[in-house]
């Protein structure tokens, strides 16, 4: 099928979301429902996140494989000249496999969704976080973690095609690279690297004034030099103005290039426009088909983290799973981000 499928708990919280508190504006707890003890939901997702336990220890033993465009590139190429190649497409693709039997072999509880233009996808389920967060004491230890995402590399590397130019566009870059503890974005881009995807191009927007001297000299790894362009301005999110990315630099690319959004700019009122922009999709709803994966901190009245959040909080739990929701059903694979 062409459509969304989100998993059975996924599901169920989507369809009881007022009964189970989440369209209050209190700061109600996310965690409420991985702790009720006689609660069908709560057991289904105490195995889920076995599940994830199991995938995470995948990731870890995963040993990186070497850039896959240039496999796919060079494997085109060979096939042009020669008529036969050492490689097949197909069997570039299988070395991102994490098990194999394929991903869902490491979710045995069968309860990842699936959205058709990028696989297997974890469900969306409060506290829209790491669930480890919910055990007492462990907020601060697990609140940046990207162990709750799920990536189907596999099935994304099948959509590449010879000419695909890989592309991330950070909104709230902030660059603190060399303090990797504290930005997830530096492991989310190790995450791809380690499965062969290497972007071409980075652009990183940041409203923050930093010295280019610290940029270059400092904050930036070498390896990034070649593809990573230093965008020291707040993004815009008037439709058609050149600092919004959407329009100037999203819109630019190709529906075969494999386009990564990442959105954290802890500013609602330019956040959500943008947000609502991909949703409504762009002329003839390009974004849908641009867009392969988009990242994005949606702070909303949640419980567990008023305290980190405070004043930029609005909406509620409901509007935001109504809304990572609708991205995917539009075929956009959204992820909240911590």
């Amino acid at each position: 099928s062409n459509k969304y499928v989100p998993s059975k708990s996924e599901k169920y919280i989507l369809d009881h979301l007022s009964e189970l508190g989440y369209s209050s504006e209190n700061n109600p707890r996310g965690c409420d429902i991985w702790k009720n003890s006689n609660s069908n939901l709560t057991n289904d997702l105490k195995s889920y996140q076995t599940d994830v336990d199991r995938h995470t220890a995948a990731i870890k033993a995963f040993k990186a494989i070497p850039d896959v465009m240039k496999s796919i590139i060079k494997s085109s190429k060979d096939d042009a000249s020669s008529g036969y190649t050492n490689i097949s497409p197909n069997k570039i693709c299988d070395l991102t496999r994490l098990h194999q039997d394929g991903l869902q072999a490491l979710f045995p509880s069968n309860q990842l969704s699936f959205i058709p233009s990028s696989g297997y996808i974890e469900p969306l389920l409060p506290p829209m976080r790491d669930s480890k967060i919910c055990t007492t004491g462990e907020l601060m230890k697990h609140l940046m973690s990207l162990d709750y995402l799920v990536h189907d590399f596999e099935h994304m590397c099948r959509m590449l095609k010879p000419a695909s130019k890989l592309v991330f566009i950070d909104m709230g870059a902030s660059l603190k690279f060399h303090k990797s503890t504290d930005q997830p974005v530096v492991e989310l881009l190790n995450l791809y690297e380690k499965f062969g995807f290497h972007f071409d191009h980075i652009y990183g927007f940041e409203i923050n004034e930093v010295n280019a001297t610290e940029v270059y000299g400092t904050l930036l790894p070498e390896k990034y030099f070649p593809f990573y362009h230093w965008i020291n301005v707040g993004v815009n999110h008037t439709e058609g103005h050149k600092l919004n990315p959407l329009h100037s630099i999203l819109s630019k690319f190709d529906v075969d290039d494999f386009v990564v959004v990442k959105l954290d700019i802890d500013t609602p009122f330019v956040e959500l426009p943008l947000v609502h922009q991909l949703l409504e999709g762009g002329t003839d709803g390009i974004y849908h088909k641009l867009v392969d994966q988009f990242y994005f901190e949606h702070h909303v009245h949640l419980g567990e983290l008023a305290t980190s959040w405070q004043t930029s909080m609005k909406g509620s739990i409901k509007e935001s799973l109504e809304l990572f929701y609708g991205l995917r059903d539009k075929g956009i694979p959204s992820h909240f981000w911590p």
